[in-house]
């Protein structure tokens, strides 16, 4: 970062003066002008996501957020060959860091900024990692995908890239505050690619591919109308949370990762199974021995060397010829509505389109805000200003999300949604338990909740966000449980008729340290994520199959 050379009484007016007359310039010029006043040529600037107040600026040299590029008209440019713009006669020199905080004074909540690595400072050009990337690249797996990313699967491979830009910075920086390496980051785009609405063939969901239970257990809400694991900053915040946890049993950032995918069960299993062999092997070096005996899953194995080599490549991308696409931040601000808003009448309110506020709020399921109390809601940066007032102006048919009526003999879900225009599953969306005659129509004198066009047109059709679908052990003897809310290991135990130390080194638990939505064998040896159990054959099938046998 450039640093201060010079130092006068007028330094902090001069800056003042500098800001206020940008002010109507826009905040990116601002610090385009930063670089241009450090002496440097500008370089593009990346604003952070607007989601949390900052954390600290990580010292010279450590790894920094790159979440976007700054349109080109709103920067100052320089030609290659031309020298940067003269200093006003006996003007301060002054920072970055003073102009941006100057920045953030002026246009508030509205324009916080990430300090520039200006070129040739301080090794900007030159990408660094703060998990162990170097050591593990020429490992086969992680040379294998590589290869993949920059070759076959390259066009994909950049796409995921690209996507990420949206979230990258918000990502690092949350890691970051968390205490986990922001170069972690590169874990969501193994898991989902950065797609905020991917759902695996398991009914993981997110970024972050959280189960609903474990979601649940990390502190995400998971229910019919809200569902935080498709809310990036709010699954991001999970995610830091659990891979801490994980950290913490394992000892290493690269096990904690294999756990994320595989379960710390089978994990803890496979290190105490070949802790002979494992023998002298520390740190992350302890993953990449376990990968070799072939314990784990192969998905688990190929888990982290996709994660080494989506840093390397990823990190360096221009050095490998990937060129992802740059999008605009995550940004946003945020407003309090009453239980129930339609998103519709956000939008109006905000001045902001239907699909903005639904891209902000994508954990918002049905179209409004749950009807159990107040919520916090998204809108476009600059856009809480008088908002409050706004929403209070509007027609009352349009804050109404539904309208109740009553069930006559004889009516059936089809003949209410036909007439209201909807769909069966739309009207469903609103109405998950009804009663039913034996004939399928609906029982008589109950209420059902008609929603208001505007909130179908906001609501998201997904899967029921309580679906998980797990297999069943590959051997019966295995049994596992989650953890659920105020459970202890000792009465985890105690229900399954063990003891707290078998439960512990079944799962290979250093302390009784367990957290709601974990799963942990409870007895049995083998297990890990369940699978699928063959179907094995029955009496008659197995003579059959005896007498089909060649000789020998």
């Amino acid at each position: 970062m450039p640093t201060i050379v010079r130092r006068s009484p007028g330094a902090r007016g001069y800056l003042a003066r500098v800001t206020i007359h940008l002010y109507r310039t826009g905040p990116f010029a601002i610090v385009a002008l930063a670089a241009s006043i450090a002496g440097a040529s500008c370089a593009p600037m990346q604003p952070t996501a607007r989601v949390a107040p900052s954390p600290p600026v990580p010292a010279s040299g450590a790894p920094r957020a790159s979440v976007g590029i700054a349109p080109r008209d709103t920067m100052l440019r320089h030609g290659r060959d031309s020298a940067p713009a003269p200093k006003p006669p006996g003007a301060p020199v002054v920072s970055v860091v003073e102009i941006a905080r100057e920045a953030v004074a002026v246009f508030g909540d509205s324009a916080t900024f990430t300090p520039i690595d200006v070129p040739g400072t301080n090794g900007a050009a030159e990408p660094t990692w703060d998990i162990d990337v170097h050591t593990f690249a020429t490992n086969e797996r992680v040379a294998h995908f590589v290869e993949l990313f920059t070759g076959e699967a390259r066009e994909r491979f950049t796409r995921r890239l690209s996507r990420g830009t949206r979230y990258d910075g918000m990502i690092r920086a949350r890691l970051r505050a968390g205490g986990i390496p922001e170069d972690m980051s590169y874990l969501a785009l193994v898991e989902s690619g950065y797609d905020p609405d991917a759902y695996s063939r398991a009914a993981a969901v997110g970024i972050w591919q959280f189960m609903a239970s474990t979601a649940r257990g990390v502190g995400l809400r998971v229910d019919w109308w809200v569902d935080e694991r498709r809310d990036p900053v709010r699954s991001t915040d999970g995610a830091v949370r659990f891979l801490n946890y994980l950290r913490k049993q394992f000892g290493s950032m690269y096990l904690a990762a294999a756990a994320y995918n595989g379960g710390p069960g089978r994990v803890a299993r496979g290190l105490v199974r070949y802790s002979d062999d494992l023998e002298g092997t520390t740190g992350d070096s302890l993953f990449f021995a376990l990968a070799e005996t072939d314990y784990l899953r192969r998905e688990t194995r190929d888990y982290v060397p996709q994660l080494v080599a989506a840093a390397l490549v990823g990190k360096a991308s221009a050095r490998y010829g990937v060129f992802p696409e740059s999008l605009p931040p995550l940004q946003f601000d945020t407003v309090r509505v009453p239980a129930a808003t339609p998103l519709i009448a956000v939008a109006m309110a905000s001045g902001a389109s239907l699909a903005e506020i639904g891209d902000l709020n994508r954990h918002l399921l049905r179209g409004m805000t749950p009807p159990e109390g107040p919520a916090l809601v998204r809108v476009p940066v600059g856009r809480a200003a008088g908002f409050a007032a706004r929403l209070d102006m509007l027609d009352d048919s349009l804050l109404r999300a539904f309208t109740r009526v009553t069930t006559k003999k004889g009516e059936t879900m089809l003949r209410l949604a036909t007439k209201h225009r909807l769909t069966v599953k739309q009207l469903g969306w609103y109405n998950r338990k009804v009663s039913r005659t034996k004939k399928g129509a609906l029982v008589a004198g109950q209420v059902i909740l008609i929603p208001a066009a505007g909130v179908v047109a906001g609501a998201r059709d997904v899967p029921d966000p309580g679906i998980e679908k797990w297999g069943r052990p590959a051997r019966s003897r295995v049994r596992t449980h989650v953890v659920k809310a105020g459970e202890t290991l000792a009465s985890i135990a105690n229900h399954f008729g063990t003891t707290s130390a078998a439960v512990m080194r079944l799962n290979r638990l250093k302390t009784k340290l367990i957290v709601p939505g974990q799963s942990l064998v409870v007895s049995g040896g083998g297990g890990g994520k369940a699978t699928t159990a063959k179907k094995r054959p029955g009496k008659a099938g197995a003579k059959a199959a005896k007498k089909k046998q060649p000789a020998r």
